[in-house]
């Protein structure tokens, strides 16, 4: 598993390369059933002025429209940063059978690091979750957008 999570995960990367260069913030996401890959996305908030616009609910959304169903219960969606609460809870509601993420996020994760709407005691559904794939590489390229913004503005 840990060999397909990295291979997946760096089909994620590249969706986060392109954020990058879209000058949107690097965040990529690559949703996966039986060894498919359904959808791809990366965030498109600048792009598309819309503060929901974000890697995962895109991903969500091509994959429903791929299967042409909302229940996503056998895939794995992997992610380059550990989602915030909106983007958990989509995962919820669309009873995501997995996430595996990157590089945590400790002031607005949701998936175990500031808090964990994937796993809330009593919902219906929660979300099986694997975080820390290829998290090095995660993190250094959000550092390093946000190194070149700081560097730019000045």
């Amino acid at each position: 598993m840990q060999i397909d999570d990295e291979q997946y995960m760096c089909c994620a990367l590249e969706e986060a390369q392109l954020a990058f260069q879209e000058g949107e913030v690097p965040v990529g996401a690559v949703i996966v059933r039986n060894g498919e890959i359904l959808a791809k996305a990366h965030n498109k908030v600048e792009a598309l002025k819309q503060g929901t616009a974000h890697a995962e609910l895109l991903a969500l959304q091509a994959a429903s429209e791929k299967l042409g169903a909302w229940r996503l219960d056998d895939c794995t969606m992997y992610v380059t940063k550990e989602p915030c609460p909106q983007c958990a809870g989509a995962m919820v509601n669309c009873r995501l059978a997995r996430l595996v993420y990157g590089c945590g996020d400790p002031v607005f994760g949701a998936a175990g690091s500031k808090l964990d709407v994937l796993a809330i005691p009593g919902y219906l559904h929660n979300v099986q979750c694997t975080p820390g794939i290829l998290a090095d590489e995660c993190l250094r390229l959000i550092k390093d957008f946000f190194r070149q913004r700081r560097v730019s503005k000045k």
